[in-house]
């Protein structure tokens, strides 16, 4: 039987400084693995590296301390990070596959999904649907979701350019991407 998605007591440490909502993010990873059949291109590990980006792009230095910025919702930034790609029909051009992940949620909403508030669960769906068409919405959360998809286009042989990219912080690492590694390797 599947668990669901669920929030935990309080929170979990990724560093001593940072700490992030705890989530039930391996049932996640089990339901856009299941059925995977495109292998790695679009498949779990670039579904762990758009995580990893993620939460990085998402950091801000508080008095001294790492945190989660508060105006990004990183709950939707993990979840998008495993659930953006799951309907993709093939790994070349498939434009329609955000669409279909976007209408995919809708699917899961009660299962896997029932933890999120109607605007999380929103801001999820937006995020998914408009990630291969939409450059910058000027929502947060939502621009995150994007650059850490687009800060992983080098797997495809695609140098992230930084004026393609929705956030500051985006740009910021697909100029300096030697940051973005120097960070993943103390922060992983």
């Amino acid at each position: 039987m599947m668990k669901f998605f669920q929030r935990k007591a309080p929170t979990t440490a990724l560093t001593p400084a940072v700490e992030l909502p705890d989530l039930n993010i391996n049932i996640v990873k089990r339901f856009a693995s299941s059925d995977w059949k495109l292998g790695e291109i679009h498949g779990l590990s670039h579904w762990q590296r758009v995580e990893r980006n993620g939460i990085i792009l998402s950091l801000e230095k508080l008095n001294g301390t790492l945190c989660i910025r508060k105006d990004i919702n990183i709950t939707v930034v993990r979840l998008f990070a495993y659930l953006h790609d799951k309907c993709r029909l093939d790994d070349g051009w498939d434009f329609e596959h955000g669409i279909r992940a976007a209408k995919m949620l809708h699917s899961i909403r009660r299962m896997l999904l029932k933890e999120l508030s109607d605007n999380e669960f929103s801001l999820l769906e937006k995020a998914c649907e408009l990630h291969t068409t939409e450059h910058k919405t000027g929502e947060p959360t939502i621009d995150t979701c994007f650059d850490a998809d687009r800060l992983d286009l080098n797997r495809v042989g695609i140098e992230p350019s930084p004026n393609k990219m929705a956030t500051e912080q985006g740009a910021y690492y697909a100029e300096y991407p030697h940051k973005l590694e120097q960070i993943k390797s103390l922060l992983f």
